[in-house]
């Protein structure tokens, strides 16, 4: 007989997700609910993948600006690029949301739709994690993957629902994740049709079409999806919105928050963090009796790759 999610070690978290699946799939149960609303939302960063010591879309956009700076040479010596190009996280810090849609703006428009999808691509064969030499693709949680796989094997229609670029996701997810384009809602930008060469395109523009982060999940999800999840898994203070909304609904649901607190094998971090933080969104958890995975002691191992970051 196979086991369950394998990689998760016998405690409150994986009885919470097996008895909650048991209990909406029984069809004779008082909970039972149909194929077609058992809609489950994650989050990306730092639930399906890692997000430290930088998140891994950041990254890419300071690597993209490198390559663009051999044209720019006033970035040397201009703001926020500067601080980009110096790996000066206390100043991009300093400079906030601001710089950093500069930042993104500078690397993630100015193409067509294809172009960037191309461009994503090819840093995600090319581009190595800072900390344990791998592809950022390999930086996915085990025991996550094989959550998705138990739901997509109980009639649920898994979805990510994150503050990382719709698009910038979109082109690996599903090979990944198994999660198609279709199942990816994130923060999107302004595109606009356009002719060249006879052809029609995309065109990416600097402009902001929709934030998918805080309260702007609800609204993607209404949006993208147009029916409320039963089922929602974050890890940070970004997801606490849509775990409210999904636990406003009628009937059972489930809410998850992963917790980074195991330094050895991936990272520790929760409240004050920079990246990921985790306040609210725990004592929320905490006073509504959310389900709380500690990666530290639910996880038998963290990476598909090996025991740690450093195996």
């Amino acid at each position: 007989m196979v086991k369950l999610l394998p990689s998760w070690h016998e405690g409150p978290a994986r009885t919470a997700i097996i008895e909650f699946v048991q209990a909406v799939t029984a069809e004779n149960g008082e909970h039972y609910v149909a194929p077609d609303d058992r809609l489950a939302v994650f989050d990306n960063d730092g639930t399906l993948w890692s997000e430290q010591p930088v998140y891994f879309q950041l990254q890419f956009a300071l690597d993209r600006l490198e390559e663009m700076a051999l044209d720019h040479p006033q970035w040397s010596s201009t703001q926020p690029y500067q601080a980009a190009l110096e790996h000066d996280v206390p100043t991009l810090a300093a400079i906030g949301k601001k710089g950093i849609a500069e930042l993104l703006a500078v690397t993630h428009t100015g193409m067509t739709t294809e172009e960037f999808e191309d461009i994503v691509l090819h840093w995600m064969d090319s581009a190595r994690h800072p900390d344990t030499g791998r592809p950022f693709t390999q930086m996915v949680f085990q025991p996550m993957l094989e959550l998705l796989s138990y739901l997509r094997a109980n009639g649920f229609t898994p979805y990510i629902v994150s503050g990382g670029g719709i698009e910038f996701m979109r082109p690996w997810t599903e090979e990944i994740y198994g999660i198609p384009p279709q199942q990816v809602i994130g923060t999107s930008i302004e595109t606009q049709l356009e002719t060249q060469d006879g052809r029609p395109v995309l065109m990416r523009q600097p402009l902001l079409n929709h934030y998918d982060d805080g309260p702007g999940k609800p609204v993607g999800i209404n949006r993208y999806i147009g029916r409320r999840p039963i089922f929602a898994f974050g890890n940070s203070d970004g997801d606490l919105q849509m775990l409210q909304w999904t636990a406003a609904g009628e009937g059972l649901r489930f809410c998850g928050l992963v917790h980074h607190n195991d330094p050895e094998r991936e990272y520790a971090y929760d409240r004050g963090s920079v990246i990921g933080g985790l306040d609210k969104a725990w004592d929320e958890a905490l006073d509504k009796g959310w389900t709380l995975v500690d990666m530290k002691n639910d996880w038998k191992r963290v990476f598909p790759f090996a025991d740690g970051k450093n195996g």
